[in-house]
């Protein structure tokens, strides 16, 4: 992505994604404000929105801080950003205990020709995407039950006849037998670990502070790209605040929502039995979830999506089974 596009670790496309209302339409005005306060000039937002116009994904009418971008219908119905509800519930649900590991390893192969190569690798990043570690050419594996997605995917990209599905509870892995042993040597864990680190140093900086306690807490590598988003404009965004405050909120929004997906989107989800514990990304969802509790309490009625679309995504972990 070039600088143009980004300000550290924040998109300039995921802001004006992340401040679409449910009407569609984001205001200019606001976008700018916000994109400032996470570090982006008005020249990156200008770049940006040309960009996403150009890609069919908005139109927009009238120019700079007076425009309204609306969202285009071709566009879909949620930001790329937003991780899978299912796929985030199920994390919570692990957290609170509720999908405990049986001890069955499910293994997928395939080999898809060369003259298919696109499709080969569409159906590896399903399975990549989806959680499974490689552990030799066409050979991947993971503790979790993907067989129907994995099948899915390989359906819809013309190659079903290539793939092969089976589970086992004996799997050896370069010498290494115990289950634990396996994921730590399959799966990055230090480096999923230090995401949910660095969430949480986040999403606490949002938590309520002593009477004349106005220090940062510090959001170096925590995945806003600005500091003040992520430290000294913790609890700005109360009612009343003002215009200024208003986009204070926003801006720590969408520095969680980056935060929350730069850990979510890469972490295959294994069971807690597979895990070191205490395991950092329980303690920084648990603290992911209280930030956005918080954040929507403060949320202007008519406000961004963005704010419905996290509280479903990281509501309370017996949401999913009060459903059921």
């Amino acid at each position: 992505m070039s600088a143009g596009e980004a300000a550290g670790s924040v998109p300039t496309r995921m802001v004006v994604h992340a401040l679409v209302r449910e009407d569609g339409t984001v205001e200019g005005g606001e976008l700018y404000r916000v994109a400032g306060l996470l570090g982006m000039t008005d020249q990156q937002v200008r770049l940006c929105v040309k960009r996403l116009v150009a890609e069919g994904q908005f139109t927009v009418e009238g120019r700079g801080r007076r425009a309204v971008l609306r969202l285009a219908a071709a566009a879909g119905a949620g930001p790329a950003h937003v991780p899978e509800v299912e796929f985030v519930r199920h994390a919570y649900r692990q957290d609170a205990g509720l999908e405990p590991w049986d001890g069955t390893w499910h293994a997928f192969a395939f080999a898809v020709p060369e003259s298919a190569r696109a499709a080969r690798d569409a159906l590896r990043d399903a399975l990549t995407g989806l959680g499974a570690a490689p552990v030799q050419g066409g050979l991947y594996v993971t503790p979790n039950a993907i067989g129907p997605y994995v099948r899915a995917r390989a359906a819809e990209l013309g190659v079903p006849e290539a793939l092969t599905c089976l589970t086992t509870r004996d799997l050896e892995v370069g010498g290494a037998v115990d289950p634990a042993a396996v994921a730590a040597r399959l799966w990055p864990l230090p480096a999923i670990a230090a995401r949910y680190e660095a969430l949480h140093t986040l999403a606490a900086a949002d938590a309520p502070r002593a009477a004349g306690d106005t220090r940062g807490t510090g959001a170096a590598g925590a995945g806003t790209g600005a500091r003040e988003a992520g430290t000294g404009l913790a609890g700005a965004g109360g009612a009343g605040g003002g215009d200024r405050d208003g986009a204070v909120a926003l801006a720590r929004a969408v520095g969680l929502a980056a935060a929350f997906s730069t850990a979510m989107l890469p972490d295959p989800l294994l069971p807690p039995e597979l895990l070191p514990q205490p395991w950092p990304g329980t303690a920084g969802r648990a603290a992911a979830a209280a930030a956005w509790e918080r954040l929507c309490e403060a949320a202007p009625a008519g406000g961004p999506r963005l704010f419905r679309l996290y509280a479903e995504a990281s509501g309370r972990p017996g949401a999913a089974t009060d459903e059921e």
